[in-house]
């Protein structure tokens, strides 16, 4: 039968990091390709103790509709967390939960995107969210990009051009795909520009909390005067990714209309879970749980820098990020990323080239690698079989 899809299923192609995931499922496959957490470091034994009290001491309220807002409990400890770190002023009516800051993603574009509309983004910028916007019929317009973020001129030069921008979308803490980090300087130069142009931001920050070295910024947000900063959060990389709990936060005009976008889509977030995390929080202290995660995932950045400095060959670059779960890597200009994990695979390795990450396309030599998944002697065997491929395509000076 030949039926009538909506025009939007065009636009859209399977995820490149999902489709690999499915080839990584194999035991054998030493796999630098999704950005998952460790799974020895979720918190089962306080789950399972968080899980028991929420359904002794609640069952009735943890098995029954929630608002679409979500848990207020929960919705306040984010809006202090956020103001404590961060440097924002959120209160829990600022808070809006979603289903992994994915869902946020999706809900921007239903709330700012017409077809024809323009997003801007960092070049590269991260695969999903390109998915999400894509949706809508938008046009992304890529902000030429170096390791301190946007660069500020070009930004200005795109916004005085260009017509029908809605959305400006950053990830300014260690960056997917890059791990690149923004200074202080561009995050305020961004600020004035989307002030001066009232084009909304969607800031973007999963690993914000995942800093190995370095001082702690204050977000965009923080620099926001006029409320065109929307931030999204998540406790997938800092908790339980399997929760699919996250959150957009902003001021109470924009959240509203969230909101009503959000009723349409799935009426709200899985209650329970929104429970046992905020009785997770009550009980213990997060801050110990996302220090032992940061210690791990410190040492395995480490091994991974220092195995790629010593096994890649000259001719190869990446990115050395303070934090977060990603590297970048470079390769010269006539080789082709897709090419290398062909013949990667045929070793049991797997990496996401790097193309996809730009919606324009363009910079096939490049590819991401995570490092917060495989333990430390499998992240050594699988870089060092990834070098003797990179040799292979790599002319030696």
């Amino acid at each position: 039968m030949d039926f009538k899809y909506a025009k939007r299923m065009t636009y859209l192609k399977a995820s490149e990091i999902r489709e690999i995931l499915k080839v990584t499922e194999k035991p054998e496959v030493i796999s630098f390709a999704g950005g998952l957490p460790a799974p020895e470091l979720f918190p089962v034994e306080e789950i399972k103790t968080v899980s028991r009290i929420v359904l002794e001491e609640e069952s009735a309220r943890a098995l029954q509709y929630t608002t679409t807002e979500g848990y207020k409990p929960l919705r306040e400890w984010i809006a202090n967390r956020m103001n404590s770190r961060l440097g924002t002023e959120f209160a829990s009516k600022n808070i809006l939960l979603t289903n992994g800051s994915q869902q946020a993603l999706d809900l921007s574009g239903k709330v700012f995107l017409d077809e024809g509309d323009v997003v801007l983004c960092e070049s590269p910028t991260y695969l999903a969210a390109i998915s999400a916007f894509r949706a809508y019929g938008c046009k992304f317009i890529e902000v030429p990009t170096d390791n301190d973020g946007m660069i500020p001129d070009e930004l200005d030069r795109i916004l005085e051009s260009t017509k029908r921008v809605k959305i400006i979308y950053i990830i300014p803490e260690f960056q997917n795909p890059t791990g690149r980090t923004w200074s202080l300087e561009r995050r305020e130069r961004l600020v004035k520009a989307a002030m001066k142009h009232q084009v909304m931001v969607v800031e973007d920050n999963p690993y914000g909390e995942l800093r190995f070295e370095g001082e702690s910024l204050p977000s965009v947000k923080s620099f926001d005067r006029i409320g065109c900063v929307l931030c999204l959060g998540t406790f997938s990389k800092t908790f339980c990714p399997g929760y699919r709990i996250g959150w957009v936060a902003g001021d109470k005009s924009a959240i509203d209309k969230y909101v009503l976008v959000k009723q349409g889509a799935d009426l709200q977030c899985n209650t329970i879970a929104q429970m046992e995390i905020a009785k997770y929080l009550e009980l213990y202290e997060i801050d110990d749980h996302i220090n032992k995660i940061r210690e791990v995932y410190r040492k395995r950045r480490d091994l991974t820098v220092k195995t790629m400095e010593e096994e890649f060959p000259k001719g190869v670059t990446f990115t050395r990020p303070q934090g977060g779960l990603f590297a970048w890597v470079e390769l010269p200009a006539d080789v082709n990323a897709r090419d290398v994990l062909e013949k990667s695979l045929e070793r049991n390795v797997a990496f996401v080239p790097g193309g996809s990450f730009f919606p324009n396309g363009s910079k096939e030599n490049t590819f991401r690698i995570n490092y917060s998944n495989m333990p430390e002697d499998r992240i050594v065997e699988g870089l060092k079989s990834l070098a003797g491929v990179l040799r292979e395509f790599v002319q030696q000076v």
